[in-house]
């Protein structure tokens, strides 16, 4: 297991001056009186609470960087030279069958009123951060085009400038909400939906009557937690007048912005940005019942759950009572967690690693299953970005998980594109982009098959949906031989017996079998001149 450090990271624009430093604290082991900097410590000194949080607001993404004792690197895939699963209904198994162009990726989550979706992956929240509001043209075409899921994440509404309300409070318009609905609906083809979050503050605000009402929305995701952190959504704001509308809203914003000291700090510039903050959740059984029940007599066709790293507990409560709710999908989002908005040591140090997480849940899933209780379709979340991490979530949880949460690494190919059309414009493509070409037909592989399906359309479309598509794209050519290789034919046929445990510990955790036991008996077989078919 690697040593962090818990005294600098590029996440904090922090580092130590010195080679040695101490395990424990992460400090130089020679801290000298008129050291320049520029450790946490350091820093801290001066700038205080800005510390915590990965900087510059609203230009980065963070992930921690925690390396944990076991994780998904512990795991390998089967190969196989005999055997094919998961071919479609009156084909036989051979060589012309067995093409990994042919693999269907597609998957689908719901109790009753299913959500298809092209591939097994969908989008993280995207609520109310920056990066988020910013990018948004992105994401939601990019993600509508390539036939996945867009989670519209929480706190959207309740930050709006141009935010109207009733005079309950409840919301009556809330243009940004709209525009973030009406893109995804806009290029929309059948596969994958929107789903739109609600956490205490979004309750208490009516968001889930106005975006299923008003708005159309069909599918409502509660919100328990994430893997990033153990409190509610942050943004922060650079304006004083913002920071008092949101703490006249009902949020909690520090620091204090109606302080007298602080806003003479505010005006001076040694504080230059205030967090709004929401409240914590505190869950009750027959309280989330009678909200499953309230936002299906709204008109939701679907309402699932996010739920973050919680101990095994919190973890068995939300798979128990989705189960008893009859919840269309759980997603579980594990340790370490990244995010536009979360506190660096939060990120580090809280909760249950993905790989432990995972492996909880799939002993409850087959206690629930065991016990002939509804098993709610499930999805994993917790640092996925490559078709292999894919390919192991979904056989990990198999049968139970029909899907992969991706925060970051869906997020990146929008920035991406988005640039690439920037600098375009500007004529300043950087060489390790110019190399493939100078216009955007030459640098995206993607692009003219996407022209030949739009048409004139393909103005509309941004360069980072481009980039988010072509990246999908990638994902499900990785994953289709990956797949192929396993001999299954479509993401049914994938089971945990298509996985190898690399250590004792892996195979202790997870309940994969150790490398070394895999197998065992049918090899024996063979040895002692038994056919195998």
């Amino acid at each position: 297991m690697n040593l962090q450090r818990p005294n600098a990271n590029e996440a904090t624009q922090t580092s130590n001056r010195s080679r040695s430093v101490a395990p424990v604290s992460g400090m130089c082991t020679r801290c000298v009186d008129d050291c320049r900097g520029n450790c946490e410590v350091f820093k801290s000194s001066f700038r205080g609470r800005e510390v915590i949080y990965p900087a510059p607001f609203g230009h980065v993404t963070a992930g921690a960087d925690k390396d944990y004792p076991v994780d998904y690197s512990h795991l390998n895939i089967n190969g196989y030279a005999l055997g094919l699963e998961g071919l479609p209904e009156g084909l036989e198994a051979g060589p012309d069958t067995a093409t990994f162009p042919t693999v269907d990726t597609t998957t689908e989550f719901g109790y009753k009123n299913k959500v298809k979706m092209k591939m097994p992956i969908f989008t993280g929240a995207l609520g109310s951060t920056e990066v988020a509001r910013a990018n948004w043209e992105q994401f939601a075409i990019g993600t509508a085009i390539t036939g996945i899921s867009l989670v519209c994440g929480e706190n959207v509404c309740g930050i709006d400038p141009a935010l109207e309300r009733d005079s309950s409070g409840n919301v009556t318009k809330a243009p940004d909400m709209e525009r973030r609905v009406n893109l995804y609906r806009e290029f929309h083809e059948g596969y994958g939906d929107i789903l739109v979050q609600a956490n205490v503050e979004d309750t208490r605000l009516g968001v889930p009557r106005y975006v299923i009402e008003k708005l159309g929305v069909e599918t409502v995701e509660l919100k328990w937690g994430q893997g990033a952190k153990c409190i509610g959504g942050e943004i922060k704001v650079d304006s004083l007048e913002r920071a008092l509308e949101l703490q006249n809203r009902g949020y909690i914003v520090t620091p204090d912005p109606s302080n007298e000291a602080i806003q003479a700090a505010f005006k001076a510039g040694s504080i230059k940005q205030f967090e709004r903050h929401s409240r914590l959740g505190f869950v009750d059984e027959e309280d989330f019942y009678n909200t499953v029940q309230t936002l299906r007599d709204l008109g939701a066709k679907r309402v699932t759950l996010k739920t973050g790293a919680y101990p095994m507990r919190e973890l068995a409560m939300a798979m128990k009572w989705s189960s008893n709710a009859k919840i269309d999908l759980l997603t579980i989002d594990g340790a370490p967690g990244g995010t536009g908005m979360s506190p660096w040591r939060m990120m580090e140090e809280w909760g249950v690693p993905t790989f432990y997480l995972q492996s909880m849940a799939y002993e409850l899933a087959c206690m629930l299953d065991a016990q002939g209780d509804y098993v709610p379709d499930l999805a994993i979340a917790g640092g996925f970005s490559e078709e292999a991490g894919i390919y192991k979530g979904l056989a990990m949880g198999a049968p139970y998980f029909k899907a992969v949460c991706m925060g970051r690494a869906l997020m990146i190919p929008g920035f991406v594109g988005k640039n690439i059309e920037k600098w375009l414009k500007e004529g300043d493509l950087p060489k390790t982009i110019a190399d493939f070409g100078a216009n955007k037909e030459a640098i995206f592989v993607t692009y003219e098959t996407l022209k030949a399906r739009f048409g004139k359309d393909i103005e509309r479309i941004p360069l980072g949906a481009i980039g988010i598509y072509t990246y999908a794209d990638r994902l499900k050519v990785g994953l289709q031989q990956i797949m192929a290789g396993s001999r299954c034919m479509s993401l049914p046929a994938i089971s945990r017996d298509d996985l190898i445990a690399l250590t004792p510990e892996a195979a202790d955790i997870s309940g994969i079998e150790y490398v070394m036991d895999a197998y065992r008996d049918e090899a024996l077989a063979i040895i002692k001149g038994y056919s195998i078919k």
